[in-house]
């Protein structure tokens, strides 16, 4: 059964279109995601299908007596309750039918049982009490307490005011306050923000058991590959719909707009054959009445638009002056907190050329107090930090404080460069998206995906082989954080990051450590790895140390292991060997564009221009030998391990 559906819906600002002919289905029972580009027009499209807003164009029509639970994005509670009196809110007409409940329980037992009336109060008391079982009256108490748990409120903050708790955990409340409402359609904005990994895993198994539909908007792309079973994509400014989640999602949109783009050179080749033959044959007298038909034909044709999509993303890749040693970092024994309060520790962990270390655990547990405390911005209560050598480090701070909020965007990158020339300056900021007059904004007035572009533009600028990221994917679209995922895998230097993103950490990592009060673990692979060896192995034991503790097992579970730590390492051997593979291509691509840039006549007659090709054609070959040197030693190791495994 249908819920609701937007029939030919349109938005205007002004003579601008934000978005038109927008037809949208929501199924009962539904699991749908709504996708699209930072400024496409998302949230504005949820408001109207929300009721809050209205169309410029077009209807919204819903099923009788549709209920809708709305959470805007980063939406949290106002309230002088505490946290069980604000949810006990949402269980109103249930307190009062129980006290209606328990009038009728004195009238009854004040009656004369033999009486009419008795017998009238005796019958609306059934009907109330099988009500009151069927709305939940027993159950729910523990619904609250089941809700609360799977967001992190453990029995303590119960009596909490609701305004004494932060942003994050006023947002948590409102999105468990909107579950218990239990609404016929969910509509959800986002709803990801603030939620670590243990509470996201509780909110996905929720929702996949969630008796009514579900519409949502969000960058968590692990999120929508567990909930949602179709995908509309707002792409230039109308949507298109999808079967299927995220990652089949984005397969399918691939072959849609391959479809489309050979449809579309195969109608363009027909009409330039028509056009053609019209143009020889209209003036000869023999063949003029074919060539009126071919054009008529070229008249009536309904002509394909050429394909299109908001492509627009940014580009970039970071880079070092040098390499720096194999040993990147020793951490031992080390306590982080503040004035002595100490948040975790003891942290005992190593970082080694060139692998990519992603640092998981709880909100609230330490992990950017650990990053900043590695870099001395916070000093250590105790323990050792030893970089190594030729250390390159670039830091992206998750709450964007390197920024200076005064500035504009182009004098905040200028300035740290004054020595390069502004053109080449707004070149590197156009490929982060600031174009035209967005140079000239200032930073407090940017929004927060344009500041983490604009730290990002900052980091590719300097030279790096160590890189340093506190929550990266905050504020970026899927795009920006796909060519983020590409820009790290592409690196060739160290990479220690903090991210809540498992789609991120699954693309890049090649290590999790697992952080905890009061130690951390050790996990070679990305999250999948990381989540099969958990649970494989149970709950992890706390540890100040990276080397896992490992209890006494049986041949057959030894075995088991055995197996398990082989693929790890066939499939860590096959990443490298895929990355390489990767990089090989990627540079044979740039040799050729510069080769055929250098065969263009005004190129060729330019020797300023050959000199400088040639110098950075040169440059490649020489990064193609050596990766592809890099490539063949991968590639033998790989072999080498299945002969022997």
């Amino acid at each position: 059964m249908i819920l609701l559906q937007a029939s030919d819906v349109e938005r205007r600002f002004g003579a601008d279109v934000l978005f038109h002919n927008i037809n949208l289905q929501v199924q009962g029972h539904g699991r749908t995601a709504l996708v699209g580009r930072n400024g496409a027009g998302k949230t504005t499209l949820l408001k109207m299908i929300a009721g809050i807003t209205e169309p410029d164009e077009g209807t919204i029509s819903k099923v009788k007596n549709l209920t809708i639970g709305y959470l805007a994005q980063d939406q949290g509670l106002d309230s002088q309750n505490s946290i069980w009196a604000e949810l006990d809110t949402v269980f109103a007409p249930l307190h009062q039918e129980e006290a209606t409940i328990h009038e009728l329980e004195q009238q009854l037992a004040t009656l004369d049982s033999s009486t009419d009336h008795y017998q009238q109060v005796l019958k609306q008391y059934d009907h109330l009490q099988t009500n009151f079982k069927k709305e939940g009256g027993f159950e729910y108490e523990s619904r609250m307490r089941g809700i609360l748990t799977g967001f992190g409120f453990d029995e303590e903050y119960y009596d909490t005011p609701v305004n004494a708790l932060s942003g994050g955990q006023k947002t948590k409340l409102a999105l468990a306050k909107i579950l218990l409402q239990a609404p016929n359609l969910l509509i959800l904005d986002e709803p990801t923000n603030h939620l670590d990994m243990g509470v996201l895993a509780w909110l996905e198994d929720y929702l996949k058991g969630y008796s009514g539909a579900l519409l949502v908007v969000s960058h968590d792309r692990y999120f929508l590959d567990h909930v949602v079973k179709d995908v509309y994509d707002l792409d230039n400014r109308t949507l298109h719909h999808y079967t299927g989640n995220y990652t089949q999602f984005v397969q399918h949109k691939q072959e849609r707009l391959k479809a489309e783009w050979k449809h579309y050179d195969q109608q363009q080749k027909k009409i330039a054959k028509l056009e053609d033959f019209v143009n020889r044959n209209i003036v000869r007298a023999s063949t003029t009445k074919q060539a009126q038909a071919r054009r008529k034909q070229l008249a009536k044709m309904d002509r394909l638009e050429r394909p299109t999509t908001d492509d627009q993303s940014i580009h970039f890749h970071f880079h070092s002056d040098k390499d720096s040693g194999n040993e990147v970092l020793d951490v031992d024994q080390l306590k982080i907190g503040y004035d002595d309060q100490v948040l975790a520790g003891p942290l005992s962990f190593a970082v080694r050329k060139p692998h990519r270390l992603g640092i998981v655990g709880p909100n609230g547990i330490g992990k950017s107090t650990l990053l900043k405390t590695l870099l001395h911005k916070i000093p250590a209560i105790s323990g050792t930090i030893k970089l190594g050598a030729n250390l390159e480090i670039g830091y992206y701070d998750q709450e964007q404080q390197q920024l200076h909020p005064d500035k504009t965007v182009l004098d905040e990158v200028w300035d740290d460069h004054p020595e390069v020339a502004e053109k080449d300056i707004r070149s590197l900021l156009g490929s982060f998206l600031f174009v035209g007059d967005d140079v000239y904004k200032v930073v407090h007035e940017l929004s927060g995906g344009e500041k983490a572009r604009l730290e990002l533009t900052k980091l590719s600028f300097e030279p790096i082989n160590f890189l340093i990221l506190d929550e990266p994917t905050n504020h970026l679209d899927i795009d920006s954080r796909e060519v983020l995922e590409s820009a790290i895998n592409e690196f060739t230097g160290t990479v220690l990051f903090v991210s809540h993103d498992r789609y991120f950490i699954n693309q890049v990592a090649t290590d999790v450590l697992d952080m905890r009060a009061d130690g951390i673990k050790h996990y070679e692979g990305n999250y999948d790895d990381y989540l099969t060896a958990t649970a494989s192995a149970g709950p992890a034991p706390s540890t100040g140390s990276t080397s896992a503790h490992k209890e006494p097992a049986s041949k057959g579970k030894q075995s088991y292991q055995q197996s398990k730590d082989q693929q790890r390492a066939r499939r860590k051997l096959q990443r490298e060997v895929d990355r390489l593979e990767k990089q090989m291509g990627d540079l044979e691509s740039s040799q050729a564009a510069i080769q055929e840039q250098m065969s263009q006549p005004e190129v060729a007659t330019d020797i300023g221009k050959l000199t400088d090709l040639q110098k950075q054609l040169d440059d490649l070959k020489n990064q193609s030998d050596e990766v592809e040197l890099a490539w063949t030693a991968a590639a033998e190791k790989l072999e080498e391990f299945d002969q022997t495994n």
